[in-house]
């Protein structure tokens, strides 16, 4: 059961990634609302920083790395050239730097390292990815990719974890004997 967990969390990590540039090549800028506007693949882009958080959880560091690498050639593979590089770039970096900044903050709070390494990782990616794909480093491009990657998506992901989190507690009290 952990090692489908694992190569679930890992394969849906990657294939975020690998949606992300399949939709922006499709479908360039979308709205975003508030009169912003973000690459299509923003959403499902912005689901990889906490599930690259995932894949440390379950599996650590190493199995990160693995991500990082397949994502990132994988991104090159699917998309036309110039998402592609703008995206294996941007990813590369937005994810090893969501890596340091989860890792130093795991220890005092989940919750904290997610948010945290999400916000940093978000900012990363939505810089180098703008600039290197020729969208434009845009106040509007720029706000509507922090306030879908940093706010909305996150948000769900910290909602979904603190639920995944109760259900095992209360499962961990319904299964294990008492003491």
């Amino acid at each position: 059961m952990t090692r489908l967990i694992l190569l679930l969390t890992v394969a849906a990590y990657v294939g975020t990634v690998l949606l992300a540039n399949i939709v922006t090549s499709q479908f360039g800028l979308i709205a975003a609302g508030f009169g912003l506007l973000v690459p299509a693949g923003t959403y499902t882009a912005a689901l990889a920083l906490s599930l690259r958080d995932a894949v440390q959880e379950f599996a650590g560091r190493s199995w990160v790395w693995v991500g990082i690498a397949t994502g990132t050639i994988l991104s090159v593979l699917v998309a036309d050239g110039r998402i592609a590089l703008a995206s294996g770039a941007a990813f590369a970096l937005s994810e090893f730097l969501d890596m340091v900044v989860y890792t130093r903050l795991r220890e005092r709070s989940w919750r904290l390292a997610l948010v945290s390494s999400n916000a940093v990782g978000s900012v990363a990616d939505t810089v180098l990815f703008l600039w290197l794909s020729g969208f434009g480093l845009t106040v509007t491009a720029v706000a509507g990719q922090v306030l879908v990657k940093a706010v909305w998506v996150t948000g769900v992901c910290l909602l979904l974890g603190e639920l995944m989190r109760r259900i095992a507690v209360t499962y961990r009290k319904n299964t294990l004997p008492a003491t």
